[in-house]
């Protein structure tokens, strides 16, 4: 049989985060960010909760300042009281003060090269961007990395470089332009800085608004990586994804197209609703795409003339019956013109016959013939017994 979710992943070093690792054979994992005042202890705790509750495996806390990064104590404090122990992000621009106090209080923090270090006290180091003295700027970001890089060693925090197509620093859009290499180069820049201090504990991130870019960019990248020895894990998604069907068509094109090509370590469905509603999102795509699967898999065709009994009840019906059955894939096909042939690598399949009437298939083997369609659904269930791939829900 076709195991359809087979595939050969980017091999990465693994990650410690906390209480959760990640790259290596560990599974995908899912993120999301909080969108509350992180100074609003109350509420931004019960958010995290909710998408905590969802499945969220890490959370991400915008940290704009010193007040917010210090508040990530009261925030984790907070939460373990509760139960909880989900690592969590800082999210951090432009000032490494914040990174650094961030560092010594959460699992992660993100950086975004772009901002990291800001023109003007490039300026005063004695130098003008526009003069492109190029090393010498990647000197300066450096010696504002180190200290950064000390903390995270002495408490096993990890970075995530993360690089968005809409703020790649000047001197990438001098040398590159507004492209995906120059997105590669802006995240190798720093990971050639943190490499040269000796910390491989990263996390790499190239994001964009635009799911051809982000495709492009994390490609590359990755191809990237393997010319020059480096194996660092992914970080996917598609920034500014929108809201409704329009965020989630834009999420699921960039995070699967490169999860079916074996990238990405860990996601997150970026959407303008409550963190919480992107976590079924995220978990759709990685079942998708075959990339770690949470439940059982349905397939079932749009149905036409040839079909001769009601497959929108069967499907809704099987689907409320048979949900649960993490790592099965169930087909429920209208008819056998093509039904057996497209439903090849599912493990059962409810394929309809005469008027009213439905074969039952373990794999590719017609098992049961001629079933009335009223007994057709728990007939299916006696078979997955049968084969012993039922559990009580």
């Amino acid at each position: 049989m076709i195991n359809n979710h087979s595939f050969t992943r980017f091999q990465t070093r693994v990650v410690h985060i906390g209480n959760l690792p990640l790259g290596g054979n560990y599974p995908v994992r899912v993120q999301s960010m909080t969108n509350t005042n992180t100074l609003d202890t109350s509420g931004t705790v019960a958010q995290i909760e909710r998408m905590i509750n969802a499945g969220c495996e890490y959370v991400r806390i915008s940290t704009p300042g010193l007040k917010e990064a210090e508040h990530l104590r009261t925030i984790k404090h907070e939460l373990v009281k509760r139960g909880y122990h989900t690592p969590l992000i800082a999210d951090v621009h432009f000032n490494p003060k914040v990174a650094e106090l961030a560092a010594t209080l959460v699992e992660k923090v993100r950086i975004n090269p772009g901002n990291y270090a800001d023109k003007k006290k490039i300026q005063d180091a004695g130098y003008r961007i526009q003069d492109k003295n190029y090393q010498q700027e990647l000197e300066y970001i450096a010696s504002r990395l180190k200290p950064l890089i000390t903390i995270c060693k002495e408490h096993g925090t990890a970075i995530r470089i993360g690089t968005n197509h809409g703020s790649l620093s000047q001197r990438i859009l001098d040398r590159f332009g507004d492209t995906p290499e120059g997105m590669v180069e802006s995240a190798l820049e720093f990971v050639r800085i943190f490499e040269g201090y000796d910390f491989h504990d990263l996390v790499l991130a190239l994001k964009a608004s635009n799911p051809k870019v982000m495709i492009r960019a994390n490609r590359l990248l990755v191809e990237t990586m393997k010319q020059n020895g480096m194996n660092y894990p992914l970080h996917l998604g598609v920034t500014e994804a929108g809201s409704g069907e329009e965020g989630r068509l834009n999420a699921a094109v960039g995070i699967g197209s490169l999860l079916t090509d074996g990238i990405g370590n860990t996601i997150r469905v970026s959407l303008t609703e409550d963190p919480e509603f992107e976590i079924p999102v995220a978990y759709g795509i990685l079942q998708a795409s075959g990339a770690r699967i949470t439940r059982t898999e349905f397939i079932s065709c749009p149905s036409c003339a040839r079909t001769k009994f009601n497959i929108l009840d069967a499907v809704e019906t099987i689907k409320a019956r048979t949900g649960h059955l993490k790592g099965l894939k169930i087909a429920i096909m209208g008819c056998i013109v093509n039904g057996p042939g497209e439903m090849a690598d599912a493990h059962y399949g409810y394929v309809g016959a005469g008027k009213g009437k439905v074969i039952l298939y373990k794999g590719q083997d017609p098992v049961k013939k001629n079933v009335d369609e009223s007994e057709a659904v728990g007939e299916l269930i006696n078979l997955i017994k049968e084969h012993g791939d039922w559990v009580d829900p």
